[in-house]
């Protein structure tokens, strides 16, 4: 890896724009904090370069992008190519985060319909985007719990 881990004000504003993870730490905290998974987010994501956030989030962009043009075709939400994005999703967040199990990741899925700042930011890159990504994440779990 490259630079010390740690971000700069200005290497936040160029990764994030105007979303400061921070303004969030205290209420993400309150609500899992002291949970092996908050635990082992906290972490693997203090030890993260530039480069590594830069991967993380084209990553996640990328998937995001992949769901929404398999919404725009047509794909069912609990059909095959939405359900593997699905899984590709909970991957990606084992992989950068933490152990997404399916009940965590349902857990997501109900967070992107249920809280507004979640539905508006996934849905900035395609309109009923998190509604489509939480079926899509239910169909997942399911197939792999049934």
């Amino acid at each position: 890896m490259s630079a010390k881990p740690g971000l700069t004000a200005e290497e936040r504003m160029e990764l994030f724009g105007g979303f400061n993870p921070d303004d969030h730490a205290a209420e993400a905290e309150q609500r899992w904090g002291g949970t092996q998974p908050w635990t082992d987010s906290m972490r693997r994501m203090s030890t993260f370069t530039k480069d590594d956030w830069r991967r993380f989030t084209a990553e996640a962009a990328d998937l995001s992008s992949r769901m929404a043009e398999a919404m725009r075709s047509g794909a069912a939400a609990d059909g095959e190519e939405a359900m593997d994005l699905a899984e590709e999703h909970r991957a990606h967040l084992t992989r950068w985060c933490y152990d997404c199990t399916y009940e965590i990741h349902r857990g997501l899925g109900d967070m992107y319909v249920n809280d507004a700042r979640f539905t508006a930011s996934i849905d900035r890159t395609a309109p009923g985007l998190a509604a489509y990504f939480e079926s899509a994440i239910t169909a997942n779990a399911t197939r792999h719990h049934a």
